[in-house]
């Protein structure tokens, strides 16, 4: 008998174990469980968007406000179109609002900053943010102080 109950707390730790990783790896990679609160969509067009990812974080002051939920290449324009899905609780940002592609810690992970504008007429669901900072590469950066080294030297 003691050794029936040994066994059934050794399968209910190993079971609590097993729902702690999963749940864990669900945190990790940005996925929830729960029902995802009420949102709106707004786009935003980008020069260059390398390295940002669907499901990267959308802060505004520092504060998480939303998430990324689509990339892809306007035919058109040849920009990249970001699809953003901000909270119902921001829903005042100004329509000259600026969107950045930021980078987070030395792993390089970047992530979309919301700066405040000044204008009366807010974003609605739908709307487009024209005023955009693409994000900074950092190879385009070692080859520009490069050949201006190369052409320091020359002279």
């Amino acid at each position: 008998m003691q050794n029936r109950t040994l066994e059934i707390g050794v399968g209910l730790f190993l079971l609590a174990g097993l729902l702690a990783l999963l749940l864990l790896a669900l945190r990790v990679s940005g996925l929830t469980v729960s029902p995802s609160a009420e949102t709106y969509r707004i786009q935003a067009y980008f020069d260059n968007i390398s390295g940002l990812t669907v499901r990267a974080k959308v802060t505004m002051a520092g504060v998480v406000v939303g998430k990324v939920t689509a990339i892809d290449l306007d035919r058109d324009s040849y920009m990249g179109r970001v699809t953003l899905e901000i909270d119902k609780r921001v829903d005042n940002l100004p329509v000259d609002s600026t969107a950045s592609i930021l980078t987070a810690g030395l792993l390089g992970e970047k992530y979309i900053g919301l700066s405040v504008g000044g204008e009366e007429e807010v974003l609605v669901d739908g709307s487009t943010i024209h005023d955009t900072q693409s994000a900074l590469v950092l190879e385009d950066l070692i080859g520009k102080f490069m050949l201006n080294s190369v052409n320091k030297d020359s002279e």
